[in-house]
């Protein structure tokens, strides 16, 4: 049970990062805005991510850039004071972002009670900037890990409901990249090749094989991505590899259009990568391809169907230890990793989602 005698009238979130994180926050917060319709709900985000969550209605954004140091942190201070009064605090921070820089900005933040992760998540003194913690679920999804922010206050996060906030005008921008299946019939199979995590990323000449396996099964095939040089090169090896031509979308469009691009796919394929969470958000099915990380932890949330799952072969290689053996949420990020995702594997995967659409 809660430990308020009423609602609280404030809230604070802290999540800086990355796109596919704070994807998982915003059914959260629509648990708190469904309990509680008056609560002033603050959340302090990265830059990047403010774009892509930019017009999420009931939240006021307070935007944190990385790069501003101690400086950034008082300014932020001071603005956050401004916005709950002199003297006053926050009902509650939900300090939902362990690495060592999030936590010290927290210490920032004016509030009574700061919820933060349970000791087993919890690293870089995390256990130092807060007073309470969420339940110690082991063997949860990281979206269910963030949902359960909320059971201190007396709630339990029931429903998973994204609505992401994708504006009239980024969807009309996507709608005119290709035609729709329902006037030429022709699905599209959507690769966005690259994690921000490299050593989670798959070998071009195998996106293109699978790339030119969909091609053949009369799949239209679309390259997405940032404007990186990584991802500009991985989606050129790939163009060059490939047999058949491909729509290269990479680094055309903007974080807010990524979500309605993704949201016209009939398939996406990718690593564990932000593209992955917001198009599962968006309804969209998703390949994942998974070595370094556990789909069970980090895959689409929806449906895994269409995985492909190498985690356990990455720990018996890199770590001589089963799965099962490993502590949750163990990267195996290893030089290689990734070539233990062959591309029979993906192509099986492919032709599994074929044979249930």
């Amino acid at each position: 049970m809660s430990k308020l005698s009423a609602p609280p009238r404030s809230l604070c979130l802290l999540r800086l990062s990355a796109l596919g994180d704070v994807t998982h926050v915003v059914p959260l917060v629509r648990t708190l805005r469904k309990a509680w319709p008056q609560l002033a709900l603050t959340w302090v985000i990265g830059k990047g991510e403010f774009r892509l969550l930019e017009g999420l209605e009931g939240v006021e954004f307070v935007v944190y850039d990385k790069k501003s140091g101690w400086a950034g942190m008082r300014a932020l201070r001071r603005e956050l004071r401004e916005r709950v009064g002199p003297g006053a605090r926050f009902d509650a921070l939900m300090q939902m972002q362990v690495a060592a820089r999030a936590n010290l900005l927290s210490a920032f933040i004016p509030a009574t009670r700061r919820i933060g992760y349970d000791k087993s998540r919890s690293k870089d003194l995390h256990g130092l900037f807060v007073n309470e913690r969420i339940p110690d679920r082991p063997g949860i999804h990281v979206l269910d890990a963030i949902g359960s922010f909320c059971e201190p206050l007396g709630l339990k996060q029931e429903d998973v409901i994204w609505n992401l906030p994708v504006p009239d005008e980024a969807r009309a921008w996507a709608r005119a990249q290709w035609p729709d299946k329902h006037d030429d019939g022709i699905p599209t199979l959507l690769i966005s090749p690259c994690s921000s995590h490299t050593l989670r990323n798959w070998r071009s000449e195998r996106y293109a094989a699978v790339a030119d396996h969909a091609v053949e099964r009369g799949w239209r095939v679309v390259l997405c991505g940032g404007r990186s040089e990584l991802e500009r090169n991985t989606a050129d090896a790939i163009l060059a590899a490939m047999r058949h031509p491909a729509l290269d979308l990479v680094g055309k469009d903007t974080l807010k259009q990524l979500p309605a691009l993704l949201e016209r796919a009939d398939l996406l394929m990718t690593p564990d990568s932000g593209p992955m969470h917001i198009a599962n958000a968006m309804g969209t099915k998703v390949l994942g391809l998974h070595a370094a990380s556990n789909p069970a932890r980090s895959g689409p949330y929806s449906d895994r169907r269409y995985c492909v799952d190498r985690y356990d072969d990455a720990a018996r290689k890199y770590l001589r230890k089963s799965a099962s053996e490993l502590k949750w949420g163990t990267k195996i990020e290893f030089d290689g990793v990734m070539d233990l995702v062959t591309v029979d594997d993906a192509i099986t995967a492919f032709e599994r989602y074929v044979a249930a659409s």
